[in-house]
């Protein structure tokens, strides 16, 4: 797990970082974080896509409340990815502590 300020933190001072965003697309309308992918966790073929990543990197996962990312963290640390770090509480938590995102285009 890790804290929105500790991601916020990361996302600006790591651009190796790759932060997933597992929301729907009516979710991230409202906004996501600053370059956030988008990986639909409800996508049929979420668990190809997310097979298809790189398992060496380090990944940081969100979702709305943090159940969605919170599965999706644990496949992951199953199949072998090096670093997976799981934002406590998902975007509510960040938009609670009032940190910047972006509107998708």
């Amino acid at each position: 797990m890790i804290s929105a300020e500790e991601l916020n933190e990361v996302i600006q001072n790591d651009e190796n970082a790759i932060v997933l965003d597992l929301r729907t697309d009516e979710e991230i309308a409202d906004g996501m974080l600053e370059g956030a992918t988008q990986l639909n966790f409800h996508d049929p073929e979420f668990n190809d896509k997310l097979q298809a990543l790189d398992k060496s990197k380090t990944y940081y996962v969100y979702c709305r409340s943090g159940g969605r990312s919170g599965k999706a963290a644990g496949i992951m640390k199953e199949s072998g990815f090096k670093a997976v770090y799981d934002l406590e509480g998902g975007i509510a938590s960040w938009k609670a502590k009032d940190l910047p995102l972006v509107v998708p285009n």
